[in-house]
């Protein structure tokens, strides 16, 4: 398949009217779905603000390459479009941006789509050919201009290192493994020829690694270029002068890199496991630190408690449903065969969560030997395990481990943090040994003395941890009157807030951290409000669109149709593009009526069973009629106020 295959004359815009960044990614969204390459707006609209919102697509001369991999995408295309003049599209070079191509790959999109879109970025850093695009004005001088460039193609001819030129090697990965990873290769190489230079470059795209650098090249090669925003294999680089950079930095800097890796002034890189996002020179701070490794453990948790979640709620209702007696109301959930089968599938997956938080977490502090520690942390916050004093038979006591102390949600989520801290610890210790053992200790001092050090540390860590765990389930499931209602209405708010940012995932993480321990009594209110609040802002701005329409162009009211979708599924993010576009008027209106709805909830004593689903799991809310009331109050209030604080269009 070639680009031309891609470029599809129904699915082009030679003059955009947008005049800034957000109109034009609507304008092509727009384009694509009319067309009918895309068939859900707002679920690949997200996914294009999602890849920007990690670093521009504008790459500089002109040229943005917006895209997304997203199950919305009915057919691999690419889009193309110009704005005579350009816009500012936050380019990465400052300046502005008058070519688009706007790239629309389905999930499964085959190795031949993703080749003919890397084929693409090549062409787009040819002299000349971006310039020559300028002067098109039908799509099939477009694609006439591609036919071109194809025809003066020739085959890449990989010359020999002369004995006295400089060699050096480079990977190159963006998150996405579409466009960035080949136009950043596409930039090295070239930039390498202009300066004598003899170059490797390995790519990781979606399509897997090409070009892949052998020990040879390593070993041969001067220095050393790491251009990914995701984690590359490191390792292999150990005793290399090396440079870890973003992506953007090889497109827009190749001659500043490949100056640097020819000096021989680089420091040379010590292989401890860590990927290529940690080698990088763009460190997190602590605050985003812990923000990610406890994300990487809730998105890798929340499978297991969605599914043993409504499993478990599924038993309940079928036991409502063919009733128990009065005297066997304590076995509620698993009275009735069927009840009981769907109860075990449930604890089954449930049984996973603390575990898999933990593990994940040590995961994304330390990688693969802090898994094994971080599991074996949770198993102990799981099932509970601490020293305390234990009485024998022949008289006296002594200090044993004891079972029995489960700390919960709180134990796994320190266990993590610690396990992790183990592993970095144990790195520090061995970090010297010669390269023969790094074997054996990776395969073997890591996992023993990990699952050691870490065990031990939580049998006292778990303590405090269960007495605090123990404390805050009493709370939650004693809460009634005031209590409820001001928590409630603070964890509704923070949904709205960033709507699928830190303050939302914090209030969703508490959220479902309350319903291994309210399970037994019907469910949590905690997360009865979270799952309210999240709702209301994607119904609000359909709300808004419905009752002012002067103050909405007819794209947006389109959008606040397939809101209604969003929020009913509660899915936040539906909103974030109203968010985003007007956030003084929008975020106020959505956290105040997202707040009335979490603290009517409360108030209520509204409890929920299943951490996901909204209208689709109504029924396992302890009063689904109203919840619902809650959830319309909250979205007709943040609607009237986000409509009337508008200004007309």
């Amino acid at each position: 398949m070639k680009i031309q295959d891609l470029l599809q004359k129904n699915a082009m815009i030679l003059s955009l009217s947008a005049t800034d960044k957000a109109g034009a990614i609507t304008e092509m969204v727009q384009k694509l779905v009319d067309t009918g390459y895309v068939t859900d707006f707002e679920q690949f609209k997200a996914g294009i603000l999602a890849r920007e919102a990690l670093t521009s697509t504008g790459l500089g001369e002109g040229i943005a390459m917006p895209h997304s991999k997203n199950s919305a995408v009915k057919e691999a295309v690419v889009l193309f479009a110009k704005k005579p003049g350009g816009l500012d599209y936050e380019s990465l070079d400052g300046q502005p941006t008058d070519l688009f191509f706007m790239i629309a790959a389905p999930e499964g999109a085959n190795d031949t789509h993703l080749a003919a879109l890397a084929e693409l970025s090549q062409y787009l850093m040819k002299d000349g050919f971006a310039d020559a695009l300028r002067t098109k004005n039908t799509p099939d001088e477009v694609l006439a201009a591609f036919n071109s460039a194809e025809s003066e193609k020739t085959e890449e001819v990989v010359e020999p290192v002369k004995a006295d030129q400089d060699f050096v090697v480079a990977v190159t990965a963006c998150t996405t493994g579409i466009a960035h990873t080949y136009m950043a290769e596409e930039a090295l190489k070239k930039q390498a020829k202009e300066m004598g230079v003899a170059i490797k470059v390995e790519t990781n795209g979606a399509s897997g690694v090409g070009n892949r650098l052998t020990a040879e090249d390593i070993q041969k090669a001067k220095g050393v270029i790491i251009a990914a925003d995701k984690a590359v294999e490191m390792e292999r680089f150990d005793g290399k002068p090396l440079i870890a950079k973003p992506v953007a930095a090889g497109i827009r800097e190749p001659e500043n890199l490949i100056n640097q890796a020819v000096s021989g002034n680089l420091p040379l890189y010590k292989a401890t496991g860590e990927s290529s996002e940690e080698a990088s020179e763009a460190k997190l701070s602590l605050g985003k630190a812990f923000y990610k490794h406890l994300m990487s453990g809730v998105s890798s948790m929340l499978p297991f408690v969605i599914g043993g979640g409504i499993a478990i709620a599924i038993a309940f209702l079928i036991d409502n449903g063919m009733g128990v007696p009065k005297d066997q109301l304590h076995n509620l959930g698993s009275y009735h065969e069927l009840a009981s089968t769907f109860k075990q599938l449930g604890g089954a997956a449930f049984g996973f969560m603390l575990p898999v938080l933990a593990g994940y977490i040590a995961y994304s502090i330390a990688e693969k030997p802090g898994l094994v520690a971080g599991f074996v942390a949770g198993a102990i916050a799981s099932n509970g395990l601490a020293f305390g004093k234990v009485p024998f038979a022949s008289g006296g006591e002594k200090t044993l481990a004891l079972a029995g102390v489960p700390s919960g949600f709180l134990g796994a989520l320190v266990g993590g943090f610690l396990a992790g801290g183990v592993i970095l610890v144990l790195r520090k210790i061995f970090a010297n040994v010669p390269r023969s053992l790094n074997g054996i200790i990776s395969i073997l001092v890591y996992p023993v003395l990990g699952v050691l050090i870490t065990g031990f540390l939580m049998l006292f860590v778990n303590i405090p941890m269960a007495a605090i765990n123990s404390g805050l389930t009493s709370f939650l499931n004693s809460l009634s009157g005031a209590n409820a209602v001001v928590l409630g209405a603070i964890l509704g708010g923070m949904m709205a807030i960033d709507m699928g940012g830190p303050f939302n995932k914090t209030a969703y993480v508490f959220g479902t951290g309350t319903l291994a321990a309210t399970v037994a009594s019907g469910g949590s209110i905690v997360m009865a409000s979270v799952m309210a609040g999240g709702m209301v802002p994607p119904l609000a701005v359909f709300v808004a669109t419905l009752l002012f329409k002067n103050k909405f162009t007819k794209e947006e009211q389109n959008s606040g149709l397939t809101n209604i979708v969003m929020g009913l599924s509660f899915i936040t993010e539906g909103a974030i593009p109203f968010g985003a576009a007007d956030p003084a008027r929008a975020i106020p209106s959505f956290v105040i009526g997202s707040a009335i709805t979490g603290g009517l909830v409360g108030a209520l004593g509204i409890k929920l069973m299943a951490p996901h689903g909204g209208i689709f799991v109504i029924a396992l809310t302890s009063n689904p009629v109203m919840y619902i009331v809650a959830v319309v109050i909250g979205a007709i209030i943040s609607g009237v106020i986000f409509g009337s604080l508008r200004k007309a269009k």
